[in-house]
This record gives C-alpha cells, sequence and structure tokens, in this order.
C-alpha cells in the first residue's frame, strides 16, 4: 500500500512564519511536521510515499530528496496555479498513488497513530480515523456509529486528518479542483465509508499557539 501526504497548502492562519517556510516543513519538537509522517509511515512498513507541492514546494522537494534518508521511495505531485484543494490534490495523484486503496494524512497534523492499525483492505470507500472533538472544533465532523460514518448530529466527532480510500470513490469525477467532504458526505449515504474511533494524542497544527502547545508537549516528552 502507498500513502500520500498532503502539503500543498498555503497555511495562512500561520503567516508570518508560512510566509517564507511551508507548513510541513514548520519545527515541533526538534523535527519538521512532515518528518514525523515519514517516520511513521517508514515504522508502519509503508515505504512508497506520494507528496503534493504547491506554496514554497521546492523547499520541501530539496529537504526531503527522494527520501532514502528516510528510508522510503518519495514521488512528488506538483500542482501549479489555482489550489487544487484536498479531493482535488488527492485525484491529480491518483496515476502516482496506482493501487486500489492507499493512505492519505495531513502534513499539518501531529499523531501518536500507529498507521500499521489502517486496514489494508476497506469495506467501502473510504474508512476514517477519528478524534474527540478539538475545542476549537466542537461540533465535529461526523458521526460514527457501529464502525460506518454518517453526516448527522448525533455523537459527532472529528476527522483526524488519516485515511484509507479506494481510488474509485473519484471514478466519477470531472472537475479539477474540488474538496473531499463532498464525496465523502456522498459515500456515507450509501453505507460505503466506515470509521474508527482514536483516543491517542492528536494535533492540528492550524494557528501559532496549538503550534506552541505542540512544540512544549513534544519537548516535555523529550525532556521527560
Amino acid at each position: 500500500m502507498k500513502a500520500m501526504i498532503l502539503a500543498a497548502g498555503r497555511g495562512e492562519r500561520l503567516r508570518p512564519l508560512t510566509d517564507t517556510t511551508p507548513k510541513p516543513l514548520i519545527q515541533v519538537g526538534g523535527q519538521c511536521l512532515i518528518e514525523y509522517h515519514l517516520h511513521a509511515l517508514k515504522q508502519a512498513g509503508i515505504a512508497d510515499v506520494v507528496i503534493n507541492l504547491a506554496w514554497l514546494g521546492d523547499q520541501i522537494e530539496s529537504l526531503l530528496g527522494d527520501g532514502s534518508h528516510y528510508g522510503v521511495n518519495i514521488v512528488y505531485s506538483y500542482e501549479t496555479g489555482q489550489a487544487l484543494e484536498t479531493g482535488g490534490g488527492i485525484f491529480k495523484a491518483l496515476d502516482l498513488l496506482a493501487d486500489e486503496t492507499f493512505i492519505v494524512t495531513n502534513a499539518d497534523i501531529w499523531t501518536d497513530y500507529d498507521y500499521q492499525n489502517l486496514p489494508l483492505k476497506i469495506d467501502g470507500l473510504a474508512h476514517l480515523v477519528m478524534v474527540d472533538n478539538p475545542q476549537q472544533h466542537p461540533k465535529g465532523d461526523f458521526s460514527l456509529e457501529k464502525g460506518l460514518l454518517h453526516d448527522t448530529d448525533t455523537q459527532r466527532k472529528t476527522f483526524s486528518g488519516v485515511g484509507v480510500y479506494s481510488a474509485n470513490l473519484f471514478k466519477d469525477i470531472k472537475q479539477t479542483i474540488f474538496p473531499l467532504a463532498p464525496l465523502l458526505r456522498e459515500a456515507m449515504q450509501k453505507d460505503q465509508v466506515t470509521g474508527e474511533y482514536y483516543q491517542g494524542k492528536w494535533f492540528d497544527i492550524g494557528t501559532v499557539e496549538r503550534l506552541e502547545l505542540l512544540d512544549a508537549s513534544l519537548k516535555s516528552d523529550i525532556n521527560g
């Protein structure tokens, strides 16, 4: 199974840090955010990684290279012009992923979730890892009931940004720029999206304050 790391975002809420440094290269606990994902994927036995690039993407490619330093093989999906959004970014990279199912993770999260726990095959079109709703997102995203995700208001949890997808989720796509959420909601109506609830550590690095909180937490663990 291959994995894709979504790394093309502008990181508007982290400006001015992201004016000169792409969000995935911001350091926390002595490492770049994206490096944590590469180490975790390698540990889970995932050797082939696709990374999409846009804003300051040359810096990411310059640091990571072909991935050999991390024990993985990295190929890049280059996005130019208008942002493709999450769905469009994955869709553009499908030829590089070239698998029936593949892992996708956001570069701008940090978690101690073990990628080995993700299913190699899924019953449906997607499998999402859900977490407790953080303070900044109290209403959550989707409801998890008996292993299936639904777009209802009952006991909603937050999508962690980690998931497994089937290429068939994108089979009827005609446009090149689109968000992922509407595709997932459509699949949920057909009971085609499974999920799991993770109660470990998870951080969404959307603001400077949350970045500093994660950095302090990791340094505390290191020095602990």
